[in-house]
C-alpha cells in the first residue's frame, strides 16, 4: 500500500476518530448510530495511522502532493 493521504488528512482523521470514540465511550450518542460511529470511527484511525485511504484509491485520488 502506497500513501495517499497528505498528513493534515491524517491528522483530521484521528481527530475525528477521537470525537466519534469520546460521543459513543461518553454515552452521548448510543445505539446504532453509537455503533455506526465506532466503526467509521476506527476506519478513520487505521487509514490515518497507515496514510492510505482505498476510496482514494478507488477514485484515483490523492491528497498527499508528489
Amino acid at each position: 500500500m502506497k500513501r495517499n493521504m497528505s498528513n493534515l488528512d491524517r491528522i483530521i482523521r484521528a481527530v475525528v476518530a477521537a470525537l466519534f470514540a469520546y460521543l459513543y465511550f461518553g454515552g452521548i450518542v448510543t445505539g446504532t448510530l453509537g455503533i455506526i460511529l465506532l466503526v467509521l470511527g476506527a476506519i478513520f484511525l487505521f487509514t490515518s495511522i497507515t496514510g492510505f485511504c482505498p476510496l482514494y484509491a478507488l477514485f484515483k485520488t490523492r491528497t498527499l502532493k508528489g
